[in-house]
């Protein structure tokens, strides 16, 4: 392969950018954060999340994931909770 498609600089470009991304959240991390983990955490209920598009998408993996470690919680979009 040519150096300007070389796998490996473009694999470590990628891996620089999430570096920087992740290191810019953790510095965006206040009281809401843990506010809304505490609510989500002492919920009785089940958490209701939801999204459309793409924030849909990431909403029903968010309600599954949430779901697999043992806080109850479903996906319901907006469209729908009219009904």
């Amino acid at each position: 392969m040519s150096k300007e498609y070389s796998l490996i600089e473009i694999a470590r470009d990628v891996l620089s950018k999430e570096a920087e991304a992740i290191t810019s959240l953790m510095e965006r991390l206040d009281e809401n954060f843990e506010h809304a983990v505490r609510s989500i955490f002492s919920s009785r209920g089940r958490t209701v999340v939801m999204g459309m598009g793409k924030s849909g998408l990431i909403g029903k993996k968010i309600a599954a994931t949430l779901s697999s470690t043992g806080t109850p919680a479903v996906f319901l979009h907006p469209a729908e909770a009219g009904h």
